[in-house]
C-alpha cells in the first residue's frame, strides 16, 4: 500500500402528551396508541419478546410526541464546515481525550489488537458521540427511549417500517437482558451510550468486551468502545494498519473540479498532477486509490482521502462528521491542526475564552447549560440570541472571536 510515506502525513444522531404534535402526523396514526400498542405485540410475539417483557415495557407508557418536531426539524444551527469543526475539535474535547487516551490505555490497546482499528479512531467517535461519556447522565441530552421510539413507530408513517424495527431490538434488548427500560436512555431518536448505538447496532454490532455476561454501551465503556470497532470493521470494511488521509498541496493552476470527494485515482496519478504532502513529500510512488477533497472550498485544506476515511464515515453518512471524528483522534493523540487555513475562517477560541463566553453569557441572563468549556446545544442556543440581541450578523450560534470581543465591551 502506501508503505514508506511519514505517518504524520496521513493525518487527518419521554415522556409526553398522548396528541399528536402535528394535523399531519395525527392523519397517519391510523389506531389510537394503546390499542396499536396491543396491535403491534403479535410483533413482538414473533421476534421472541415474551408477554412479560412487552408488559414491563408498556405499562404506563405514553408515546414522546415532542419527537416528531425533532425529526422533522434537525438542522437548528448551520455550520460551515471550519465552524463544525472547530466546535466539535475544540481545546474541551482535546484535552479530555488526552485523559481518557491515558486513563484507558489498556483497553484501547486491546481493542487495537483485537480489531485493527486505531485508537485514535475510537477516541475520536467517543468524542464526538458523548463528549467522553460526558452527556450520558444528562437528562437535557438522554431520556428514555421507549417513548420516543415508540412515538415513532405509531405516529411516523414516513419512516414507520424503520421505526419499527428499532422498536423491536430494542425490545428483544430488554428480552435478552442486557439493558432495561429504565437505564436505556439516548436521544430523541433512540441512540444510546458512549458511542451512540442505535438498538440495532447494539443487537448486532455489540461485542461482550468486558465479559460480564451481557453487552451493554453504558457504564465501563468497554463494550461500546469494541462494538463501534466491530461496526466499523464488519460494515465498513475497516483495514488494519492502514491510514485514513493525509492533508495535500496542489500547484498552481490546479483544476479544483477534480476534487470532488467522488473520483477515486491512485496516489501516483495525483502526484503526477503535482500534489505533495504538505510536508513536500512526493506521493508518486504510491498506488493506492484515493479521493481529493476540499472540505472548506478552493484555498482551504486539500485532502487525499484513502479507504479508512469511507469505513469511518459508514457509521454516519457525513464526510464532515467522518473528518471530525478523524481530526479529534489525531489531535488528541498529539497531531496539529489543519497546515492550510480555512478560507473565511477563524482560530477557535480556547477552552479559557470558550468559558470566558459561557460566564459572560450567564451573568447577562443567557442559560449555556454550564461554564466548562464545552460548547453544546444550550450554549449555541445561548450564543444565537444574544447575537441577535446585539446585532451580529450571521446569527449562526457559534461562538465567534467577534461574540466574545462584544461581551468584553458589554456589562
Amino acid at each position: 500500500m502506501t508503505r514508506g510515506i511519514d505517518r504524520r502525513a496521513f493525518t487527518l444522531s419521554l415522556m409526553g402528551a398522548a396528541t399528536l404534535a402535528t394535523p399531519a402526523l395525527a392523519q397517519q396514526a391510523a389506531k389510537p396508541f394503546p390499542r396499536w400498542v396491543e396491535t403491534f405485540r403479535a410483533r413482538a410475539r414473533a421476534r421472541g419478546v415474551s408477554d412479560a417483557t412487552y408488559n414491563r415495557v408498556f405499562s404506563g407508557l405514553k408515546p414522546d410526541t415532542s419527537v416528531y418536531a425533532q425529526d422533522r426539524n434537525q438542522a437548528e444551527f448551520k455550520e460551515q464546515t471550519w465552524q463544525y469543526i472547530n466546535r466539535r475539535v475544540s481545546d474541551w474535547r482535546i484535552a479530555t481525550g488526552k485523559e481518557r487516551a491515558r486513563q484507558y490505555a489498556g483497553l484501547l490497546e486491546r481493542i487495537e489488537k483485537a480489531f485493527g482499528v486505531d485508537r485514535r479512531v475510537m477516541l475520536g467517535y467517543w468524542g464526538m458521540e458523548s463528549a467522553f461519556g460526558d452527556v450520558l447522565n444528562n437528562p437535557a441530552h438522554m431520556k428514555p427511549i421507549f417513548p420516543s421510539l415508540a412515538a415513532l413507530a405509531w405516529g411516523d408513517a414516513r419512516r414507520r417500517s424503520y421505526w419499527e424495527a428499532e422498536l423491536l431490538n430494542a425490545l428483544v434488548i430488554v428480552e435478552r437482558g442486557w439493558g432495561t427500560p429504565q437505564e436505556m436512555t439516548g436521544s430523541w431518536a433512540g441512540a444510546m451510550g458512549h458511542t451512540q448505538w442505535m438498538p440495532e447496532v447494539w443487537l448486532n454490532m455489540g461485542v461482550d468486551f468486558d465479559g460480564d455476561g451481557r453487552i451493554s454501551p453504558f457504564g465501563k465503556p468497554d463494550d461500546a468502545l469494541a462494538g463501534t470497532a466491530n461496526y466499523i470493521v464488519k460494515r465498513g470494511k475497516y483495514r488494519r494498519d492502514e491510514p485514513w488521509g493525509f492533508e495535500v498541496k496542489m500547484p498552481a493552476g490546479f483544476n479544483t473540479d477534480l476534487a470532488d470527494n467522488k473520483t477515486w485515482r491512485p496516489l501516483a496519478q495525483w502526484g503526477q498532477q503535482g500534489i505533495v504532502t504538505v510536508e513536500g513529500q512526493s506521493i508518486s510512488g504510491y498506488d493506492e486509490p484515493a479521493r481529493l477533497w476540499l472540505p472548506g472550498g478552493p484555498g482551504g485544506p486539500a485532502l487525499l482521502l484513502l479507504h479508512n476515511f469511507y469505513a469511518v464515515r459508514s457509521y454516519n453518512p457525513s464526510s464532515n462528521y467522518a473528518l471530525a471524528v478523524l481530526h479529534l483522534g489525531d489531535r488528541v493523540m498529539g497531531d496539529g491542526p489543519f497546515a492550510t487555513p480555512w478560507p473565511g475562517g477563524e482560530r477557535a477560541l480556547t477552552l479559557a475564552e470558550v468559558q470566558e463566553v459561557q460566564q459572560r453569557l450567564t451573568a447577562a441572563g443567557f442559560n449555556t447549560g454550564g461554564t466548562d468549556g464545552r460548547v453544546g446545544a444550550d450554549t449555541m442556543r445561548a450564543v444565537k440570541a444574544f447575537q441577535e440581541k446585539a446585532g451580529i450578523s450571521p446569527a449562526d450560534g457559534y461562538a465567534s472571536i467577534a461574540v466574545l470581543n462584544t461581551l468584553r465591551q458589554r456589562r
